[in-house]
């Protein structure tokens, strides 16, 4: 049997950094398992599992989930990947959450990407939606051919709550008090590498140079996957 090298990786960036469409081209370029901590979250919810009622029951009150409830949880999901590469989204997001992750896996980078808040504000805001669809538009630069009307129905376009200009405000804010000390915490173990731009297809050509020299190459035609 060959052993394969396992190469871990955890990605961050604020709400509208582009960074869904990063780590779908980082899985598929590199062959890496992407794990979504919201994926695990809504899965657990819907399934009823008892993490996923405990986890119902503090969004519903409006509470913070509990680090340690969080932590159990997305361990317990590594652990069926135990041998695999990954990229790791949403998690952590304190340094607590950091701290569980790193005594059970070593990291070996954090990419973070580092998009101006004013171009998310400007991006966020300007997306609008038709619900029955799910079609997305945006007013900067895939504007509906008739402003707030649909392309194909002709029917009225919505702007989705968390895109509201207040909302983007807090929730960016938000994230940079929450997420400040756990890139503190990686720059400090000196695997945090930032990637600073507005637009994320100029932003992906760093990623993919600064990832092709240190994700191990696949030994036999497959995915660069391993153990430890």
């Amino acid at each position: 049997m060959v052993l394969r090298a396992v190469f871990r990786a955890v990605i961050m960036g604020p709400p509208g950094s582009g960074k869904g469409t990063v780590s779908d081209r980082i899985t598929k370029t590199f062959g890496l398992k992407h794990l979504s901590s919201g994926d695990i979250l809504r899965a657990n919810i819907e399934a009823k599992t008892e993490l996923g009622l405990l986890l119902k029951a503090c969004i519903d009150q409006g509470q913070l989930v509990p680090d340690d409830v969080i932590s159990r949880l997305i361990l317990s999901n590594l652990r069926h990947m135990q041998d695999s590469s990954w990229l790791l989204d949403g998690f952590p997001r304190t340094v607590a959450q950091a701290d569980a992750l790193d005594g059970v896996y070593t990291v070996d980078s954090v990419i973070n990407l580092n998009v101006p808040f004013q171009t998310i504000q400007e991006r966020l805001t300007s997306r609008w939606v038709h619900l029955a669809s799910g079609r997305v538009y945006n007013t900067n630069f895939n504007p509906p051919r008739v402003p707030g009307v649909d392309d194909i129905t002709g029917e009225a376009l919505t702007q989705r709550d968390d895109d509201k200009p207040d909302t983007v405000t807090r929730r960016l804010k938000a994230y940079e008090h929450q997420t400040q000390p756990v890139l503190e915490y990686y720059r400090s173990k000196g695997v945090l590498a930032t990637f600073t731009g507005t637009e994320t297809n100029k932003i992906w050509p760093h990623v993919l140079s600064f990832l092709a020299g240190r994700v191990p190459p696949p030994c036999d035609g497959q995915a660069a996957v391993g153990k430890a």
